[in-house]
């Protein structure tokens, strides 16, 4: 049984592998990775050591092109200071992780420079073998290599002819393109990017009116349902509204307290009556209920003199 087993649904050799791209797009592509190659800082900040190289881009003679020997080429790099890229790259170098390391893919480095030519003389064969280098001719300069992983910023070492050749092949701001017919060279949109410059500038400030003394200050927009002055300049009447409720709301209160008091006068009225009726029950040994009977005639006379 192999490690790992065989893919479900293995991937068909009929998929659309690729996609299509505007030539335009691709060439814009290129121009922009041009341009990238040749700012120190994108180049560090990609992961290059070119602390040490005299200038970037870095344009050598063109007896780099006749170079046939390996040894040749690592001799030419140690005298330009590119050497530094190049032990990075060889440093780098460790076992993929994941399965891939199963996949014909086990190792994985970093990119070093990338030597451009013009005329293959031995250059592709004397520097193919070095860890991380990689070789282009400038009529077909490729996007993955000049941008790898789309991160502008490789390190690109040119010799005079191909440098040269730039101009005949992508144009310029004074003259087109010579292979690419229907292509014009992307110019900025400003000559000087430096906005702030610009702006601050005497001819600028010169056109400019004055900054006003004072500012307006912007009313702030408040909830009219929990801001009682906003909600007044739209109903004015809400003010006898919410007094109503205010007295409502007191009256609503103070209900209980009244109720209370009546209850409690109501109480003692029938205590005191109750203690009253017991005065009239209380007897003696001599006249039990003497006092109840004379109250008792006494309503009666009452009520037969109310009948006479």
């Amino acid at each position: 049984m192999c490690r790992g087993g065989r893919m479900f649904n293995p991937t068909k050799t009929w998929r659309k592998w690729t996609a299509k791209t505007n030539n335009n797009e691709r060439r814009v592509a290129v121009c922009s990775a041009l341009a990238a190659s040749s700012v120190p800082a994108l180049l560090m900040a990609r992961g290059h050591r070119v602390g040490n190289v005299n200038e970037v881009p870095l344009v050598v003679a063109n007896d780099i092109e006749s170079i046939t020997k390996t040894k040749e080429a690592l001799a030419l790099l140690k005298s330009i200071n590119a050497m530094d890229d190049v032990e990075h790259v060889k440093d780098s170098k460790k076992i993929r992780r994941g399965k891939g390391k199963m996949r014909n893919r086990r190792y994985v480095q970093r990119k070093g420079p990338l030597v451009v030519y013009a005329n293959n003389n031995g250059v592709e064969q004397s520097f193919r073998n070095i860890p991380g280098v990689e070789i282009a001719c400038v009529d077909r300069l490729n996007l993955l290599k000049l941008a790898p992983g789309g991160h502008l910023g490789r390190f690109v070492i040119w010799s005079q002819a191909a440098f040269e050749k730039l101009d005949t092949i992508f144009g310029s701001n004074d003259a087109k393109s010579e292979v690419k017919k229907t292509f014009t060279l992307p110019r900025s949109m400003m000559a000087n990017a430096d906005l702030a410059r610009i702006i601050n500038s005497d001819e600028i400030q010169s056109k400019v009116q004055a900054a006003k003394v004072g500012f307006a200050k912007p009313s702030r927009k408040r909830n009219a349902l929990r801001n009682l002055g906003t909600m007044l300049k739209l109903n004015p009447y809400i003010a006898e509204v919410r007094r109503a409720e205010l007295a409502r709301s007191a009256k609503k209160k103070a209900a209980p307290k009244v109720k209370k008091e009546i209850a409690k006068k109501s109480r003692a009225a029938k205590l005191v009556a109750r203690g009253k009726y017991r005065e009239t029950l209380r007897a003696t040994p001599e006249t039990p209920a003497a006092s109840f009977l004379d109250s008792y005639n006494k309503v009666r006379d009452t009520n037969v003199e109310q009948v006479e």
